[in-house]
Protein backbone atom coordinates (compact mmCIF):
# COMPACT_ATOMS: atom_id res chain seq x y z
CA UNK A 1 0.00 0.00 0.00
CA UNK A 2 1.62 3.41 -1.24
CA UNK A 3 2.11 5.63 2.42
CA UNK A 4 -0.21 8.70 2.62
CA UNK A 5 1.06 11.92 3.35
CA UNK A 6 -1.15 13.82 6.58
CA UNK A 7 -2.13 16.01 3.93
CA UNK A 8 -3.72 13.28 0.99
CA UNK A 9 -5.10 11.05 4.27
CA UNK A 10 -7.58 14.79 5.04
CA UNK A 11 -8.16 14.50 2.23
CA UNK A 12 -9.56 11.31 1.26
CA UNK A 13 -11.72 11.67 4.10
CA UNK A 14 -13.21 14.45 2.81
CA UNK A 15 -14.09 12.94 -0.16
CA UNK A 16 -15.53 10.04 2.03
CA UNK A 17 -17.83 12.40 3.07
CA UNK A 18 -18.92 13.59 -0.17
CA UNK A 19 -17.64 14.44 -3.75
CA UNK A 20 -15.72 17.67 -3.59
CA UNK A 21 -13.20 20.12 -5.54
CA UNK A 22 -10.29 20.79 -4.20
CA UNK A 23 -10.93 24.12 -3.36
CA UNK A 24 -13.80 23.54 -1.36
CA UNK A 25 -12.08 20.64 0.50
CA UNK A 26 -9.74 23.71 1.19
CA UNK A 27 -12.83 25.85 2.46
CA UNK A 28 -13.81 22.91 4.60
CA UNK A 29 -10.61 22.35 6.70
CA UNK A 30 -10.41 26.27 7.06
CA UNK A 31 -13.22 25.84 8.87
CA UNK A 32 -12.78 22.75 10.62
CA UNK A 33 -9.72 24.94 11.79
CA UNK A 34 -7.63 21.61 10.41
CA UNK A 35 -4.24 23.30 10.49
CA UNK A 36 -4.15 22.19 14.16
CA UNK A 37 -3.53 18.76 12.72
CA UNK A 38 -2.17 19.39 9.62
CA UNK A 39 -0.65 21.75 7.23
CA UNK A 40 -3.05 23.11 4.78
CA UNK A 41 -2.22 25.01 1.68
CA UNK A 42 -4.49 25.67 -1.35
CA UNK A 43 -1.37 24.31 -4.12
CA UNK A 44 -0.35 21.48 -2.11
CA UNK A 45 -3.78 20.05 -1.31
CA UNK A 46 -4.24 20.54 -5.74
CA UNK A 47 -1.39 18.49 -5.99
CA UNK A 48 -2.33 15.83 -2.91
CA UNK A 49 -5.92 15.43 -5.01
CA UNK A 50 -4.57 14.84 -7.98
CA UNK A 51 -2.03 12.44 -6.91
CA UNK A 52 -4.93 10.21 -5.26
CA UNK A 53 -6.43 10.57 -8.70
CA UNK A 54 -2.78 8.82 -10.36
CA UNK A 55 -3.11 6.39 -7.47
CA UNK A 56 -6.63 5.44 -8.08
CA UNK A 57 -8.10 6.48 -4.66
CA UNK A 58 -9.97 9.40 -6.21
CA UNK A 59 -11.46 9.92 -9.49
CA UNK A 60 -13.42 12.76 -11.50
CA UNK A 61 -16.90 12.82 -11.63
CA UNK A 62 -17.54 16.37 -12.97
CA UNK A 63 -16.54 19.85 -13.93
CA UNK A 64 -18.10 23.45 -13.63
CA UNK A 65 -17.13 27.14 -14.23
CA UNK A 66 -18.81 29.88 -11.69
CA UNK A 67 -18.77 32.59 -14.09
CA UNK A 68 -15.44 34.05 -14.52
CA UNK A 69 -14.11 31.91 -12.57
CA UNK A 70 -11.45 29.05 -13.43
CA UNK A 71 -12.76 25.72 -14.19
CA UNK A 72 -13.78 23.45 -11.17
CA UNK A 73 -13.06 19.87 -10.99
CA UNK A 74 -14.82 17.40 -8.58
CA UNK A 75 -13.36 14.19 -7.44
CA UNK A 76 -14.82 11.35 -5.43
CA UNK A 77 -13.38 8.90 -2.97
CA UNK A 78 -13.08 4.94 -5.15
CA UNK A 79 -13.25 2.19 -3.47
CA UNK A 80 -9.34 1.63 -3.46
CA UNK A 81 -9.46 4.78 -1.76
CA UNK A 82 -11.94 3.77 1.09
CA UNK A 83 -9.24 0.87 1.74
CA UNK A 84 -6.83 2.67 1.88
CA UNK A 85 -8.27 5.03 4.24
CA UNK A 86 -9.00 2.23 6.50
CA UNK A 87 -5.78 0.54 6.00
CA UNK A 88 -4.27 3.70 7.47
CA UNK A 89 -6.42 5.09 9.66
CA UNK A 90 -5.82 0.98 11.29
CA UNK A 91 -1.91 1.49 11.33
CA UNK A 92 -2.43 5.31 12.36
CA UNK A 93 -4.68 4.02 15.54
CA UNK A 94 -2.88 1.19 17.01
CA UNK A 95 0.44 1.38 15.98
CA UNK A 96 2.81 4.55 17.86
CA UNK A 97 5.04 5.81 15.16
CA UNK A 98 8.25 7.51 16.15
CA UNK A 99 7.93 11.57 16.51
CA UNK A 100 10.49 14.12 17.58
CA UNK A 101 8.94 17.07 19.17
CA UNK A 102 11.22 19.53 19.65
CA UNK A 103 9.96 20.26 23.18
CA UNK A 104 11.23 16.88 24.39
CA UNK A 105 14.85 17.60 22.92
CA UNK A 106 14.51 20.77 25.03
CA UNK A 107 13.81 18.63 28.12
CA UNK A 108 16.77 16.89 27.64
CA UNK A 109 19.59 19.40 27.62
CA UNK A 110 17.48 22.56 29.92
CA UNK A 111 20.13 22.15 32.45
CA UNK A 112 22.27 24.44 30.16
CA UNK A 113 19.87 26.66 31.43
CA UNK A 114 19.74 28.75 35.35
CA UNK A 115 17.35 28.15 37.22
CA UNK A 116 15.91 30.85 36.93
CA UNK A 117 15.84 31.10 33.28
CA UNK A 118 14.20 26.95 33.24
CA UNK A 119 11.89 28.31 35.80
CA UNK A 120 10.88 31.51 33.73
CA UNK A 121 10.70 29.37 30.51
CA UNK A 122 8.49 26.49 31.79
CA UNK A 123 6.10 29.32 34.06
CA UNK A 124 5.67 30.89 30.00
CA UNK A 125 4.75 27.59 28.17
CA UNK A 126 2.42 26.83 31.21
CA UNK A 127 0.78 30.01 30.28
CA UNK A 128 0.18 29.43 26.89
CA UNK A 129 -0.68 26.25 27.28
CA UNK A 130 -3.16 26.78 29.73
CA UNK A 131 -4.57 30.01 26.31
CA UNK A 132 -4.36 26.75 24.07
CA UNK A 133 -6.76 25.10 26.37
CA UNK A 134 -9.05 27.56 26.79
CA UNK A 135 -9.56 27.95 22.97
CA UNK A 136 -10.17 23.94 23.02
CA UNK A 137 -12.49 24.40 25.43
CA UNK A 138 -14.12 27.34 23.52
CA UNK A 139 -14.05 24.70 20.30
CA UNK A 140 -15.64 21.89 22.83
CA UNK A 141 -18.58 24.62 23.29
CA UNK A 142 -19.06 24.85 19.29
CA UNK A 143 -19.57 21.02 19.03
CA UNK A 144 -21.82 21.08 21.85
CA UNK A 145 -23.56 23.74 20.90
CA UNK A 146 -24.14 21.99 17.12
CA UNK A 147 -24.65 18.72 18.82
CA UNK A 148 -22.15 17.11 16.65
CA UNK A 149 -21.37 13.31 17.89
CA UNK A 150 -19.03 12.82 20.00
CA UNK A 151 -16.86 10.63 17.85
CA UNK A 152 -16.69 13.35 15.12
CA UNK A 153 -14.52 15.22 17.54
CA UNK A 154 -12.37 12.98 19.67
CA UNK A 155 -9.05 14.80 18.47
CA UNK A 156 -10.31 18.06 20.24
CA UNK A 157 -10.88 15.98 23.66
CA UNK A 158 -7.80 14.06 23.34
CA UNK A 159 -5.90 17.14 22.68
CA UNK A 160 -7.61 18.99 25.47
CA UNK A 161 -6.97 16.18 27.93
CA UNK A 162 -3.09 16.16 26.69
CA UNK A 163 -2.62 19.64 27.15
CA UNK A 164 -4.39 19.42 30.83
CA UNK A 165 -1.61 16.60 31.53
CA UNK A 166 1.26 18.62 30.36
CA UNK A 167 0.45 21.74 32.46
CA UNK A 168 -0.34 19.35 35.65
CA UNK A 169 3.27 18.10 34.98
CA UNK A 170 5.17 21.26 34.31
CA UNK A 171 3.78 22.97 37.01
CA UNK A 172 4.76 20.59 39.70
CA UNK A 173 8.21 20.12 38.08
CA UNK A 174 8.60 23.66 37.98
CA UNK A 175 7.27 24.27 41.87
CA UNK A 176 10.39 21.71 42.66
CA UNK A 177 12.99 23.05 40.57
CA UNK A 178 11.96 26.84 42.01
CA UNK A 179 12.24 24.99 45.79
CA UNK A 180 14.91 23.31 45.35
CA UNK A 181 13.11 19.81 45.73
CA UNK A 182 14.70 19.16 42.23
CA UNK A 183 18.30 19.85 42.48
CA UNK A 184 19.86 22.11 39.75
CA UNK A 185 23.25 22.46 40.37
CA UNK A 186 26.34 20.20 41.18
CA UNK A 187 27.39 17.28 39.09
CA UNK A 188 25.00 15.12 36.91
CA UNK A 189 25.80 11.80 39.13
CA UNK A 190 27.05 11.35 42.50
CA UNK A 191 31.28 11.39 42.53
CA UNK A 192 31.16 7.50 43.47
CA UNK A 193 29.24 6.88 40.65
CA UNK A 194 31.48 4.89 37.82
CA UNK A 195 30.18 6.65 35.04
CA UNK A 196 29.92 10.58 33.89
CA UNK A 197 27.01 9.75 31.25
CA UNK A 198 23.37 10.74 32.49
CA UNK A 199 22.19 8.11 30.41
CA UNK A 200 19.43 6.06 32.74
CA UNK A 201 20.08 3.14 33.93
CA UNK A 202 18.21 0.60 31.23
Amino acid sequence: MTPLTPLAFAALDLLNEAPMHPYEMFQTMVHRQQERNVKVRPGTLYHQVGRLAELGFAEVVGTDRDGNRPERTTYTITDAGRAALADGLRGMVAEPADEYPQFHLALSVVENLSRTEAVDAVRARVVALEQERDDYDAAVGRVHAKQLAERYWLDVSYVRAMLTAQIEWLSTTVDRIESGDLTWDGPAVPADTPTNSKEPTR
